[in-house]
């Protein structure tokens, strides 16, 4: 379980996430939507342990989230807007290079098997400087998952990708909630957020305004709530 409590963050005079409290259960899937700038991405690095909060505590299972907790940290794969791949590398290459950091065993047969997962077998041997920026993605994907996090985290991680790609990332997330993997993501397609999702919050202007249940609500639905909330004052 991730557990926020009154968690914000502000830089100079201006609040990028007012205090939020909110908890997320094992195999749950939660997606963050909310127009740019509600402090979406803020929210999700903050929780990842990239950013720290200037207010607030983050737990997992009870057990606060430090600066230096690497224990702790060795359970979230997290993608961001930057691959963090070396471009003169191989699919493989980068696997096994992100795969010993975590100290993965048989890390070069767990590459291989999520490189064929992201649908990128016929490319495993090609330097990734070729690569398009869907190529990337699903690479950058495979790298998250490197370790068998229990929490995965992406930040829009269906931007660039094409169709058959999404079906690929649907598929690899909905593995994951099978496995009991909390997944939170931060997206602006509410298709993906309704084949994929449990649950939805909502931000604007830094705070938590809504919490749904996707399984009780359709796209049309989740979209006009989404509408209300953003729309009002």
């Amino acid at each position: 379980m991730i557990e926020t409590n009154g968690l914000s963050k502000t830089i100079g005079e201006k609040t990028i996430v007012r205090p939020i409290n909110v908890s997320f259960q094992g195999a749950e899937t939660v997606a963050i939507l909310g127009p740019n700038g509600a402090g979406k991405s803020t929210f999700l690095n903050m929780i990842a342990g990239l950013i720290k909060p200037t207010s607030g505590l983050i737990s997992f299972h009870g057990n606060a989230l430090k600066k230096d907790d690497y224990t702790l940290k060795e359970k979230i794969g997290f993608l961001s807007h930057q691959s963090f791949l070396y471009d003169y590398f191989t699919p493989i290459e980068n696997l096994i290079f992100f795969g010993r950091m975590y100290k993965v065993e048989n890390v070069r047969e767990r590459a291989k098997q999520l490189i064929d997962e992201v649908g990128l077998k016929l490319f495993q041997n090609e330097p990734v400087r070729s690569f398009s920026r869907g190529m990337l993605q699903r690479l950058a994907i495979a790298r998250a998952l490197i370790h068998n996090p229990e929490y995965l985290l992406l930040d829009e991680p269906h931007t660039g990708l094409d169709q058959q790609a999404v079906s690929i990332l649907n598929e690899v997330i909905k593995a994951r909630q099978k496995e009991g993997v909390t997944v939170l993501m931060v997206t602006h397609d509410f298709q993906q957020v309704t084949d994929t999702c449990t649950r939805a919050l909502i931000m604007r202007n830094g705070r938590l305004v809504d919490d749904l249940s996707i399984s009780e609500l359709g796209q049309d639905t989740l979209d006009s709530r989404y509408q209300a909330v953003v729309k009002s004052s």
